[in-house]
């Protein structure tokens, strides 16, 4: 399969979007997920019967992989494949088993965008966006993947959530599981992974904080209503609440001004213990509660016990593919 083919069948099959629109093909049931990020590769396997076979996690040397929707992301490639080898090998792979490649937001832009009207053909669709969204992305649309949805409205017309990555981008990952023998059958970002944890029956707003990067979704009964990808001024303990709130107002303003409603709930990940110190002031922008996605998501009972391993080590973009598969 082709990174093209690749991208377009996996990129939006999680389980929210299933509810709203099966995407062009099945979504192809990997056992096995690896998720790559800016200090660590992660890779975990459940069995036929959905539980947790097993996982590993291997730290990556800083600077080692460096996310951009532009440039070579992979500096040091002996240590990243390295690190996926091994993850591989302790989880005892078999040549051309099929893998989901999940990888960092900044390299996946998504956009939600409202049309009066929309093309019911791909033929048609894909030039539409790649004209209406080439001043959006950083590279040429000759080089670029693209994958789209379509959505409910608030109101007449059909929303369309796009998703684009330039195509070498995408195949520095692919590559990394190509070269021990394994093939990635999917590709998408650990937040559109990770939103499946998110309880959406309200409007939820997911603040999901990873190294320097805050991408920050809402999602209601179904449908993705917004959602950004931004590089945080600060990170670590210098991160301030103040910092986060204005990175997130923007979603949360264009939010409210299209649906009119506000925000009834808020997921918050990535902050680890410093979660107490942000919750405060995001529940008094917000009005409602904050909480933990991950344990919010244990203590409803939407992540299996075997799963804990995952969510102690804070992986949820794996423990999302797991919701996704079923």
């Amino acid at each position: 399969m082709s990174s093209t083919t690749a991208f377009r069948q996996g990129i939006y099959q999680f389980e929210w979007a299933r509810r709203v629109a099966r995407w062009l093909d099945a979504m192809p049931g990997a056992a096995m997920a690896i998720e790559v990020a800016p200090d660590r590769v992660a890779a975990a396997r459940w069995s036929r019967t959905g539980s947790l076979d097993g996982y590993a996690v291997e730290s990556l040397p800083v600077g080692a992989l460096v996310p951009s929707a532009v440039e070579a992301n992979i500096v040091n490639g002996a240590a990243v494949k390295a690190a996926v080898t091994n993850v591989c090998t302790r989880l005892g792979t078999r040549d051309e088993e099929d893998v989901a490649m999940i990888v960092p937001d900044t390299v996946i832009r998504v956009f939600v965008q409202h049309f009066e009207d929309f093309p019911r053909s791909a033929a048609e669709a894909v030039p539409m966006l790649r004209w209406k969204l080439k001043k959006s992305v950083p590279f040429e649309a000759d080089e670029t993947l693209i994958s789209y949805m379509r959505q409910a409205p608030r109101e007449v017309g059909v929303d369309v959530v796009t998703a684009l990555a330039r195509l070498r981008i995408i195949r520095e990952y692919e590559s990394l599981v190509e070269g021990i023998g394994l093939h990635p059958g999917v590709v998408l970002s650990s937040s559109l992974a990770a939103i499946s944890l998110v309880e959406d029956e309200k409007a939820t707003l997911l603040a999901r904080v990873s190294g320097s990067t805050l991408t920050t979704a809402i999602v209601r009964r179904g449908v993705l209503c917004g959602y950004r990808c931004t590089e945080l001024p600060a990170h670590g303990v210098n991160l301030q609440p103040q910092m986060l709130l204005e990175e997130i107002f923007p979603v949360a303003a264009y939010y409210q001004d299209t649906w009119h409603e506000a925000i009834q709930s808020v997921c918050v990940a990535g902050l680890g213990t410093r979660l107490a110190e942000f919750a405060k002031p995001l529940e008094a922008e917000f009005h409602c509660e904050v909480r933990s996605l991950l344990h919010s998501a244990v203590s409803d009972g939407r992540i299996k016990e075997d799963a804990s391993p995952l969510a102690d080590r804070e992986l949820e973009g794996l423990i999302g593919w797991m919701l996704q598969r079923g």
